[in-house]
């Protein structure tokens, strides 16, 4: 018996190999990596739950693969006969796995692409298999500019010295794994990656085999599924974690790579350490758009929060400053003033681990040094007592409470020891704690306060209701606008406590008053939602005013939906022509545009080139009115909510839209790829900075106005199509209801935020989010694709000859083929035949034809795609990214199949299976039934909702974009 079986299990290995694809170049080690991480997994899986349930997941592999290979929907039918057998444990233990296993293989594949990246460097060979469109190295941008485009290394310079990119961290609910897992996922790519190392001993190898069998079987172990939904604090906490771990090192660390690469082109300067060339902003904690949880207390606490982090962060780090300047020569400017801080010494200071001791007169920059210590540990003891009681002993003056307070001890330590010839001491790590503080500053990021334009008319109705003046939101726009001029013109204070307020006004009001309590440098912008016209960004003007807020907070208008984005540049003309508004802004604006909502209401095609047009109709009318604006780039992480590769995001805005400053929202999961690890981190960084250079230096090409005319009469099909099927088409919704787990997605406790703004409603009510979640669990992608195949169709049969001038299109014009390659490469990820089980199983049978029509649109907008690339084959042009999906299809397809029919059990009551006797071995007490009990309120039989969950985080792991 043992051997057979044996025997049965080698082959199985086999075959699975066999199904796997083959290599793509030399240094290809993808395949490789994801087998050693297959093989010890399923040597763990065998251990903890047995050679049957081992052998189950191999045939559900296999079933899959075949199906890969043919798409035959007879194999998808067998794998759900499969599934559906399975024990509520079992099937979750299964789940699991193939979640698990995916995991693994995104894992394989960051190792592979940084070991590649590596190989190039150490070739001096940079074209990355997608160089040419998604990398920008700093240093060949830097050449690039200079020996091909030839500008001078000083006008280079110039211009990255005055150049800003702010990332916006918001906490979107993408991010649909759990942050125990993602430390956990970070040792397993440690280990593998120090595995393939050249010049390891068969001791090291051993440990680090046991140590990654260990890593992967914890992650296995760990739940998944979050039993609570998070807070907009753990959002937070999450979101900052980043800091800690990647980010606060990560920055000064690109700096100097920055002045290395200056260096090669003859600048011997460095960056000044006060350039702001990367800024941090922040969403979590701030953004009550549509989001009941974050109250003004939530915005209180995450700003100390904040606070406290950065004060712990430089805390930490001064001891190791001070051990490294133990020079005694310096200027006479730091001799005065560290006998002045040594008369005033106080007694020992035996909280402190090091140099507790008063320090010596011979050691000045220690001196310094201890007196910046001191006031950062009670910084930060200040911080944590407002958080944690609302008041404190220690006084504010014994903290720091603007950046330049905290910069000019530094300052002066930098020019003492490059007055007394120590420059490249002051360069060291006195320079990478100066470029800290002036990235991060006291409150580690600035915090935007986002909220609905609707929220403040109420407030305004409540005061001029009060004041007997009328209704202000009865009010014609005028009329609005001249109350609102001559308040602002005023001093007299418009309400006093006796305002009548509903819980919603006080909430405004008092997120106001937050604001003004705080130091000004917590906050960034305060964006308006929904805001449509002049008066929306003064009312915000005059509630700042009424509740004594400091420095006023920029107002940021954010305009979504297709008809705003085509009426935003005449609502600025309009704002910008108020008087006291120009004077008030100093000559810069910043307008915020969205990516999501534009998509979901007109179809990706139409909003992208709407979304082109508003910047550049923005950028004249700023112009006119002699105002530098700064565009604020709301996208997401999906293709169908404006995400895709930053590089060629960036080089296909249209020219002189970013003009040196950049603004751009990194939501959810981006984070993690983003800024996961140390080298991802860097990438990040270089990216932005390399392409927002570019963009300024060497600007993309402006359309020709033939392409602009086509492009136009296109969009207009492309939105018809689209809002035919999606908003006239009448059971549309029950479709879409009925054909993904819509409805189920609520459940997987990813955000603090509800998934729709009204609880009622159609999909105009649903958050972007979930409406493109939804739609890439099935692998349909409807809401990217939908609408180019009618418009490019049309174009094509007026005239033949459009064809030709899309290729042209495409072949030249950064903007299009930007367009072109992201929706290419969602239909490589999609795959109508899983869709179509979906309609098979839950679709109501009068609705099939329906789901028919929508299949043959996909492929006819497919063909078409490849007609205007010009290619055979999707990703014919990256045969790496190809053999990544394919690596990724099988285990998606199980769990496509095991949704699929998990949501048939849970919504068709009449529907029985026959289940199998248990399979999963009974490990000590580890039984799999034990996973049924860690979910004892579901509403569903016992274990269907975990799986479905798991299957939702697997697939959404597995296709790498969530929302």
């Amino acid at each position: 018996m043992a051997t057979r079986n044996l025997e049965k299990l080698a082959s199985i290995d086999a075959q699975l190999r066999l199904l796997v694809p083959g290599k793509v170049s030399d240094d290809d080690k993808l395949v490789e990596y994801d087998a050693l991480l297959l093989d010890r997994f399923l040597d763990i899986l065998q251990d903890l739950h047995g050679e049957d349930l081992k052998e189950t997941v191999q045939e559900c592999y296999e079933l899959s693969a075949e199906y890969e290979g043919k798409h035959d929907p007879k194999k998808l039918e067998e794998l759900g006969n499969l599934l559906t057998s399975l024990d509520p444990g079992d099937s979750i233990v299964i789940a699991k796995a193939f979640s698990h296993m995916l995991n693994l293989a995104n894992l394989a594949e960051e190792v592979q692409i940084a070991y590649r990246r590596r190989n190039k460097k150490k070739k001096g060979d940079y074209t990355d298999e997608n160089s040419a469109t998604t990398e920008s190295d700093i240093e060949e941008t830097f050449k690039r500019l200079v020996f091909d485009l030839k500008k001078s290394p000083e006008e280079v310079f110039d211009a990255l010295k005055n150049q800003t990119v702010d990332l916006v961290f918001t906490a979107h609910p993408t991010q649909s794994v759990r942050r125990s897992l993602l430390q956990k996922h970070g040792r397993i790519r440690d280990c593998l990656a120090q595995l393939y190392a050249k010049d390891i001993t068969p001791d090291d190898k051993q440990e680090l085999d046991e140590a990654l069998q260990r890593e992967i079987q914890a992650a296995f172990r760990t739940d998944e599924i979050r039993r609570t939904a998070p807070t907009p604090q753990d959002e937070m906490r999450a979101g900052m974690s980043y800091f800690h771990e990647t980010i606060w090192k990560g920055v000064p660390k690109f700096l100097r790579r920055v002045d290395t690469a200056l260096k090669n082109i003859g600048i011997n300067e460095r960056v000044p350490y006060n350039a702001p060339l990367i800024q941090f902003s922040s969403w979590m904690g701030g953004d009550r758009d549509g989001n009941p949880r974050v109250t003004p207390e939530v915005t209180r606490d995450v700003c100390l929060l904040a606070r406290m982090m950065a004060a712990n962060l430089y805390y930490s780090q001064i001891e190791d400053l001070m051990f490294e300047l133990s020079m005694w020569r310096c200027s006479d400017e730091l001799r005065v003033r560290a006998d002045e801080l040594l008369q005033f010494s106080k007694q020992d200071a035996k909280h402190y681990i090091e140099f507790w001791k008063t320090i010596p007169p011979n050691e000045p920059y220690r001196v310094i040094l201890g007196e910046v210590r001191d006031k950062l540990y009670q910084t930060r003891e200040r911080a944590r007592h407002l958080l944690a009681q609302e008041t404190s002993d220690i006084p504010e003056d014994a903290t720091y409470i603007n950046i330049e307070q905290f910069l000019e001890p530094l300052e002066l330590c930098y020019r003492s020891l490059c007055a007394c010839g120590d420059r490249p001491i002051a360069d060291g790590s006195l320079l990478d704690f100066l470029r800290q503080v002036s990235t991060f500053g006291l409150s580690l990021v600035r915090l935007d306060i986002r909220q609905e334009s609707d929220r403040h008319t109420d407030v305004l109705d409540a005061i001029t209701k009060h004041l007997d003046i009328g209704s202000y939101r009865d009010w014609s726009e005028d009329k609005r606008q001249e109350w609102l001029l001559s308040e602002l013109s005023g001093k007299r204070p418009l309400f006093g406590n006796d305002l009548p307020k509903t819980e919603e006004v006080a909430d405004v009001l008092n997120t106001f008053a937050v604001i003004a309590e705080l130091p000004s440098d917590c906050f960034g912008a305060y964006i308006i939602s929904m805001a449509t016209s002049p008066s929306d960004v003064l009312a915000v003007e005059l509630l700042q005013r009424e509740c004594r807020v400091k420095q006023a907070l920029r107002v940021v208008p954010l305009f979504e939906k297709l008809d705003d984005l085509e009426a935003a540049p005449a609502a600025m003309a309009r704002l910008f022509s108020v008087d006291w508004y120009r004077n008030r802004i100093d000559g810069k604006q910043e307008v915020m545009i969205g990516y999501s909502d534009s998509g979901k209401d007109a179809g990706r095609l139409s909003a992208a080139w709407q979304l082109y047009k508003a910047q550049e109709e923005l950028i004249k009318v700023a112009k006119e009115y002699g105002v530098k604006l700064t565009m604020f780039h709301g996208r997401g992480g999906t293709v169908g909510r404006g995400g895709g590769p930053t590089h060629l995001a960036i080089l296909s805005q249209p020219p002189d839209t970013i003009h040196g400053s950049l603004r751009v929202t990194v939501q959810g999961e981006v984070i993690e790829q983003s800024f996961g690890e140390e080298h991802l981190c860097f990438r990040t960084l270089q990216r932005f900075t390399a392409a927002t250079l570019e963009h300024g230096m060497h600007p993309p090409v402006s359309p020709k106005p033939e392409w602009r005319a086509l492009l136009d009469e296109i969009a207009v099909v492309a939105t018809e199509e689209y809002r035919s099927i999606v908003f006239k088409e009448p059971r549309f919704v029950e479709y879409f209801r009925l054909a993904t787990p819509e409805l189920e997605y609520g459940r997987m406790n990813i955000g603090s935020r509800p998934s729709k703004r009204k609880p009622s409603g159609g999909i105009e009510s649903l958050r972007a989010i979930p409406w493109i979640f939804a739609w890439t669990q099935t692998r349909f992608h409807l809401p990217v694709w939908l609408g180019f195949g009618g418009g490019f169709k049309y174009a094509i049969e007026k005239d033949i000859r459009n064809l030709k001038m899309l290729q042209d299109m495409y072949n030249q014009w950064p903007f299009f083929r930007v367009t072109i390659d992201l929706v290419e490469m969602v239909f490589a990820k999609g795959d109508p035949g899983i869709a179509a089980l979906y309609d098979k199983l839950l679709v109501s049978e009068d609705l099939w034809s329906f789901g028919e029509r929508l299949r043959s649109n996909y492929e006819e907008t497919k063909t078409l795609l490849l007609q205007i690339a010009g290619h055979k084959d999707l990703l014919e042009g990256d045969p790496h990214l190809k053999q990544r999906l394919r690596l990724r299809d099988s285990y998606i397809t199980t769990l496509n199949a095991c949704q699929a029919y998990t949501l048939k059990r849970i919504r068709d009551r009449n529907y029985h299976v026959k289940l199998r006797p248990h399979i999963s071995m009974e490990y000590m007490e580890s039984k799999a039934a034990e996973l049924v009990k860690l979910n004892p309120t579901s509403d569903y039989a016992p274990g269907l909702e975990d799986t479905l969950i798991l299957t939702m985080k697997g697939i959404a792991a597995g296709l790498q974009n969530t929302g």
